[in-house]
């Protein structure tokens, strides 16, 4: 069989996603000497050459009490976009372990690449892309991935995200991968052998904020439009030490948003759950009117991403634009306030909180 080649931005994901192959390709191998694992984390074009050589020794040396055999050729770093990967004589290296991947014995030899960063503009990434049994693994900053990655970890673990939780807790840790990872754990580890549910409110209570949104919580609790954890929630904001004016801008950003958003489901272009087709269409007819060259911001709905809006729009239902309006005047309202006691932040807010979604509790009651 032709060898796997795994490759990606994300080198915690790489290597997760090659310990599982390796796992797999291992249960192949009858004699445990047999089995070779070849660092190819380098930093000058010696070392390139020092791994490449041992790579190609291993390919090359058959066991003595089994024919097959398996090597893993890890942590690869010589195909970035680096010093080291852009010299000539990293391209030499290259050559001869095409030579060796191009000259084995695939009925009884498996072997596994894996490298991160790469620079897929490479003739050599091209090259094992199209040879091998290739997989890329995007970027662990998509936090649209890493909610899908926790949620299956957490599944494994018997228990299960509900509501949005999967979700602020990718906030809260800043997209981090390997964080979400070891939270997800932790979280299992809390609800203990019986499993459970992951709560938005566990979440907060358990999962530390190292993003860069310390205020994230409490804007998602806001518009929970749960009046009673988003009273907790800015408790716990201005006890943790931070300011009002992040967290209102914070709360400014997102209802500048569901104010488009809810023109355009007004207007006819947007029904149900944002969807990618959907905002592209409404971009067409509407885009110019942002200008051009438009950044990413909350002034302009079209620059967000369409899963990220498809989240915040989950409580569009059981909001009107009159409500939208509403929030906005009263934030208006609040910053006045701030300005006029600012030794009163927490109780400013909090009455804010209470005067915008007190309503709400009430016809929902």
């Amino acid at each position: 069989m032709p060898f796997r080649f795994i490759a990606g931005a994300d080198d915690f994901l790489v290597q997760r996603k090659a310990r599982e192959e390796w796992d797999v390709l291992m249960q192949f191998v009858s004699d445990p000497n047999a089995v070779e694992v070849v660092d190819g984390q380098t930093g000058n074009i010696d070392e390139v050459g020092r791994a490449v050589t041992q790579f190609v020794s291993a390919v090359q040396t058959i066991s003595l009490f089994a024919p097959e055999k398996a090597i893993w050729f890890k942590n690869i770093s010589f195909l970035a976009d680096s010093v080291t990967g852009r010299a000539q004589g990293t391209a030499d290296e290259f050559e001869r372990l095409q030579d060796a991947l191009t000259n084995y014995d695939e009925d009884n030899v498996r072997i596994l690449l894996s490298a991160s960063p790469v620079d897929r503009r490479k003739k050599a990434y091209k090259w094992l892309q199209k040879e091998g049994e290739s997989v890329f693994l995007e970027a662990g900053k998509d936090d649209h991935a890493v909610v899908s990655m926790i949620i299956r970890e957490a599944e494994s673990a018997g228990t299960q995200f509900t509501g949005n939780s999967a979700q602020i807790l990718v906030e809260l840790i800043g997209g981090n991968t390997r964080l979400a990872l070891e939270e997800t754990r932790k979280l299992a580890t809390y609800l203990g052998s019986d499993g459970g549910e992951i709560t938005p409110e566990l979440v907060s209570a358990l999962v530390p904020s190292t993003g860069e949104s310390d205020f994230f919580e409490a804007a998602e609790a806001f518009y929970s439009l749960n009046l009673k954890w988003a009273l907790e929630a800015i408790h716990r904001h201005f006890f943790a030490g931070h300011d009002a004016r992040p967290l209102l801008s914070s709360l400014q950003n997102r209802n500048r948003l569901l104010l488009q958003l809810k023109a355009l489901e007004a207007g006819g272009q947007l029904r149900g759950r944002v969807s990618k087709p959907a905002l592209e269409s409404a971009a067409a007819k509407y885009g110019s009117y942002f200008g051009d060259n438009v950044s990413k911001s909350s002034f302009c709905v079209f620059s967000q991403n369409p899963w990220y809006l498809g989240r915040l729009s989950e409580c569009l239902g059981q909001l009107s634009l009159k409500s939208l309006l509403e929030f906005q005047e009263a934030f208006r309202e609040t910053f006045l306030e701030i300005i006029r006691r600012p030794q009163d932040q927490e109780d400013v807010l909090t009455a804010t909180a209470v005067k915008c979604l007190s309503p709400l509790q009430k016809r929902r009651a």
